[in-house]
Order: structure tokens, then sequence, then C-alpha cells
């Protein structure tokens, strides 16, 4: 893929905000244009809308829950119409889910399988035959530094598991698309202060173990700009203080109200 990315198509999804809003605005700074997806419809247009006017690229906003496949099948159809293209999918949308196993809502686990893996795999599906008759493209997916440690911390077994799973699968589809141009790159973040983990009052006590976007935006930075004949397999982005071995979620924690 070349690195002049100027004029190039990206959807970013899970952008109105934390680390999904840092990477479209990463991609913008690199003149990329931008599809941004979010579930709320209002951030996510403000969100465009700052974008655009700061960065000067083009940004066109849909609003796509991940879960739904034909939310995904209008978000690519939208990208198609509007810009002919598609060059490089980042994939950040998330969502959190910690509790001890005995406690967690079984509801829970069908939304953390569709967004936190499902979601990933079916867009990707949904874009990559584009990319291999383009002979390029870039594929980056937001996996979880806690995938890092064996056993995964406690609290975290399904939404880490799922991690676990996405990282094997980008690995597993590095390998099958590296002949078509195409790279794959896991980023393994560890604990950012974002509303995913920022409503957490235990973990926030303590912001020295909390990272800022800033190495996560880097990361993206460094991927999409290396040389053509080069792919970042992977790169972890850990706190020096995250202590992955002693899990910064207790087993008593209050949770945002839903």
């Amino acid at each position: 893929m070349s690195t002049d990315l100027k004029g190039k198509v990206a959807i970013v999804t899970g952008a109105s905000r934390g680390i999904g809003k840092a990477m479209a605005q990463t991609a913008a700074d690199l003149g990329i244009n931008l599809v941004v997806a979010a579930r709320g419809k209002e951030e996510l247009e403000k969100t465009a809308a700052e974008i655009a006017k700061k960065y000067k690229v083009e940004v066109l906003p849909v609003v796509c829950d991940v879960i739904k496949l034909g939310d995904l099948e209008n978000l690519v159809c939208a990208a198609k119409k509007k810009f002919g293209q598609v060059n490089i999918l980042i994939n950040c949308a998330g969502v959190s889910s910690q509790y001890p196993f005995q406690s967690q809502p079984i509801e829970d686990f069908e939304k953390l399988a569709h967004t936190n893996y499902l979601g990933y795999v079916r867009l990707i599906r949904l874009v990559i035959n584009d990319m291999m008759a383009q002979k390029y493209g870039a594929i980056i997916n937001i996996v979880s530094g806690s995938t890092l440690v064996d056993p995964v911390p406690r609290n975290f077994i399904v939404y880490s598991s799922l991690k676990v799973g996405l990282r094997a699968f980008s690995k597993g589809l590095f390998w099958e698309l590296r002949d078509h141009g195409i790279k794959v790159t896991s980023i393994l973040p560890g604990v950012t202060d974002t509303d995913l983990t920022g409503k957490l009052k235990d973990i926030t006590g303590d912001t020295s173990r909390l990272m800022s976007t800033k190495a996560i935006e880097d990361a993206v930075r460094f991927a999409l700009t290396v040389p053509a004949n080069v792919c970042p397999l992977e790169i972890s982005v850990i706190n020096q203080q995250t202590p992955w071995t002693a899990p910064v979620i207790p087993f008593k924690q209050e949770h945002p109200v839903k």
C-alpha cells in the first residue's frame, strides 16, 4: 500500500468518541477522507463536522450499530456510493462488561460477541473483496492488551476471550491476504482513559494506571505510514503501571447505570 494517503478512504467504527474518535482524527491528519460510524446520530454528526473543519477532509457520518448486519451492509454501501472505494478499515467499536463470571448477566454475552468480534469479522468480509480487487488495503483492529497475559485478567474473561479470538483471526487473515497487497494490524492497548473505562470508579481513582489515546494514535499512524513492503502485525501499547498480573478491576465494582 502506498504511504501517500491523501485522498484515500477509511471507514472508522466507534468513531464518535474515545479511541475510535482519536483514530478518525489520526487518519484525517494524514489526509484520509473518512466514513465515520457510531450508534448515536447527534454525537456522530458533531464529530464528523469537527474533523472535517479541522483537517480539511471529507467526512461522511453513517449511523451504524455493528451488532446488526444490515447496518454494516448499509455502512459499506454508503461509503462506496460517496467515495467509490474503501481503502482502509479501522475497527474500533467496542463494549465492555466486567463481572466475576458467575455474576455476569447472560444477556451481555451476545452483545459482547457481536460487537467485539463478529462486528469486526463481518465488516472485514464486506470490504475485503474490493480491497483484493484493488490489490491494496489496510485493516486495523483494536484488540486488547488483556490478551497479552495467560490467564486473561479476572472479571474480563468473556470480553478478553473474544479479543483473544479476534487477535488470532487477525493473524490468520494477514497470512491469507499478504499476497494481495493488504495489511492487517492488531493494536493491543492497555487501560485507556475513555468512556469505556472512565466510568469505572476504582480505576479512575488512580489515573497513573490510565493512558491517553495519544500512544494508540501514534501506533496507528505508524501502521499506516510504514513502507509498502512492511506490515506491523501487532502493536502493543501498555501503560507502564497497568498491573495485569494483579488486575485493576476488583471483584467488587460499581457499574455505570445503563
